[in-house]
């Protein structure tokens, strides 16, 4: 055999255990893996307008006030702290429970971005960000570049 046949298929080993392994990685990974906790980072959905980019993030089960939305720089950074905690006392045991769940998601602005127009809201556990381009980065369309 030769060293080059032998480096080919070295080199295809990775990929064929990562396919053999996969549906493994699915139980791990998702949203209820081995810890049996469920994953707390919302996931983003992020649309691009004429106008302005629009940011969804699904977060059910908080409120607006748990929301925490700083700007840095060219960095958008969402993030949310929740604690609960129950204590429930039936006639032969007690019971406590508490709850702790918290994110943090950054996002890279583009220069476009008008920083000082951004606006959130939230509804039926979706927090929205609008992030207004600048009226500069509006009027500019798509420029055609000869080729020479």
């Amino acid at each position: 055999m030769s060293t080059r046949t032998l480096m080919n298929r070295v080199e295809k080993m990775p990929t064929m255990f990562n396919d053999l392994l996969r549906p493994f990685n699915d139980w791990f990974e998702g949203p209820i893996g081995f810890t049996g906790r469920v994953s707390s980072m919302p996931a983003a959905n992020v649309n691009e307008t004429d106008k302005a980019y629009v940011v969804n993030l699904a977060a059910p089960g908080l409120s607006k006030d748990d929301f925490k939305i700083d700007v840095t720089g060219d960095m958008l950074t969402v993030s949310s702290e929740k604690e609960e905690s129950s204590e429930r006392d039936e006639k032969e045991y007690s019971r406590r429970e508490y709850s702790y769940t918290s994110f943090s998601r950054s996002f890279n602005l583009p220069q476009e971005v008008d920083k000082d127009q951004i606006g959130a809201t939230y509804d039926a556990g979706v927090l929205r960000l609008t992030l207004p381009k600048s009226e500069g980065a509006k009027k500019q369309g798509v420029k055609q570049i000869p080729v020479k």
